[in-house]
C-alpha cells in the first residue's frame, strides 16, 4: 500500500522505531537503498530498516564521494526512501555539512524528511570514502562539538558517531575518540575500515556502546556475515553501496547490448516486467484512490512481429 494512504502512516517517530529495532536480540541489518524502488524491494525481501549511503547518492548523480552534495539534496533522497517503504532510514551525514550550527540544521532537515538515524564522521573536507587512503581527520574535540550539537538539536533522531581513526591512529586512537564522542551525546559508534576480525572484537570489547559495522565490497574489511558481526559484538551492519553496484552493472550491460544488437531483445529476460514493476510500486492502489482513473489492464506479453 502506498504512503499516500493515511491508515498506513507510522504513528511513532522514525527514531523511536529505530531504537525499538535495536532493542531486539538479533543484529539490525541495514541494506543500502539508493532510491525509492530499492527501498521497496528491500522491504519486500523482509528488511525492517534501510541505509542511505552518501557514496550511493553521489554516484547516481554522477559525482565522486568527496562531500560535494548538500543537505537539501540528501533530504530529497531521504524522503524517497522513507515515503516509499515506510521503514526507518539511517542516513550518511558525512561530516555534518559544516560546524555545529550546520550540524543542527542538518539534523532538523533530516528529521523533517523522515530520517530515523544519522551518522557523522570525524574527517575534514574534502572527505573521502572511509576505505581509501590518506584521510584527513578532524580534531577529536571539534568532532565532539558536532556530536553535542546533533544531540541537542534532535527531537528523536538516533545519532551515531563514525570514527575513521583506526587507519592512522590505531585502535587506541579510535577507542579514545569513541569514548569522547559518547560523552558528547552519541547514541552509538561506527568504527570505519577495520581490517581484521581481531580489530572488530577488540574495539567491541573496549567500547561499551551499540556498534555499527560496515560490510562494503571492494574495501579494506574482509567479508563477514551479519551473524559473524553479531558474534563479534556489533548491533548494526550496513551494506552501503551494494544495491547501486548491482544496478549499475546491469545498466552497463543493457546499454552495451542495445549498442551491439540494435535493440533490447536479448535483454528482455533479465528485465523486471511491467506487472512486476506495478506490483512493487502499488500502481493499482494509486488508481483506487481516484475513481476517475480506469483500472489498468496490463498487457500479458509483447506483441509478435509480423514480417
Amino acid at each position: 500500500m502506498t504512503y499516500l494512504i493515511a491508515a498506513d502512516l507510522q504513528a511513532a517517530p522514525a527514531g523511536e522505531r529505530f531504537r525499538a529495532l535495536l532493542a531486539r536480540p538479533e543484529i539490525l541489518q541495514l541494506p543500502g537503498a539508493h532510491n525509492g524502488m530499492a527501498a521497496l524491494q528491500a522491504r519486500e525481501a523482509g528488511f525492517a530498516a534501510l541505509y542511505l549511503s552518501g557514496a550511493a547518492m553521489t554516484a547516481q548523480m554522477g559525482l565522486p564521494d568527496l562531500g560535494i552534495i548538500t543537505v537539501d539534496e540528501v533530504a530529497f533522497f531521504v524522503r524517497q526512501l522513507s515515503r516509499a517503504a515506510g521503514l526507518p532510514v539511517l542516513v550518511d551525514g558525512d561530516t555534518g555539512y559544516g560546524e555545529a550550527l550546520n550540524v543542527m540544521h542538518m539534523v532538523r532537515c533530516f528529521e523533517d524528511a523522515g530520517a530515523a538515524a544519522v551518522h557523522i564522521e570525524d574527517q575534514l573536507l574534502p572527505k573521502k570514502c572511509g576505505h581509501l587512503n590518506d584521510k584527513k581527520l578532524a580534531d577529536p574535540h571539534d568532532m565532539a562539538a558536532k556530536i553535542a550539537a546533533a544531540a541537542r538539536a534532535r527531537r528523536h533522531l538516533f545519532v551515531i558517531a563514525r570514527t575513521d581513526a583506526a587507519a592512522s591512529e590505531g585502535i587506541d586512537g579510535a577507542v579514545a575518540r569513541a569514548e569522547l564522542y559518547l560523552q558528547a551525546g552519541a547514541d552509538a559508534i561506527f568504527p570505519e575500515a577495520l581490517t581484521t576480525a581481531e580489530m572488530f572484537r577488540e574495539f567491541a570489547a573496549r567500547v561499551k556502546a551499540p556498534l555499527l559495522a560496515n560490510m562494503t565490497e571492494f574495501g579494506r574489511t574482509p567479508f563477514f556475515t551479519a551473524a559473524e558481526f553479531q558474534a563479534m559484538g556489533y548491533r548494526m551492519v550496513i551494506w552501503p553501496v551494494s544495491s547501486l553496484r548491482v544496478a549499475n552493472k546491469a545498466q552497463a550491460e543493457l546499454y552495451a547490448a542495445i549498442r551491439r544488437d540494435g535493440g533490447t531483445h536479448n535483454m528482455v529476460e533479465r528485465m523486471q516486467t511491467r506487472a512486476e514493476l506495478y506490483a512493487a510500486i502499488g500502481y493499482h492502489d494509486f488508481e483506487a484512490l481516484d475513481h476517475s482513473i480506469a483500472r489498468t489492464v496490463i498487457p500479458r506479453a509483447m506483441p509478435q512481429r509480423h514480417t
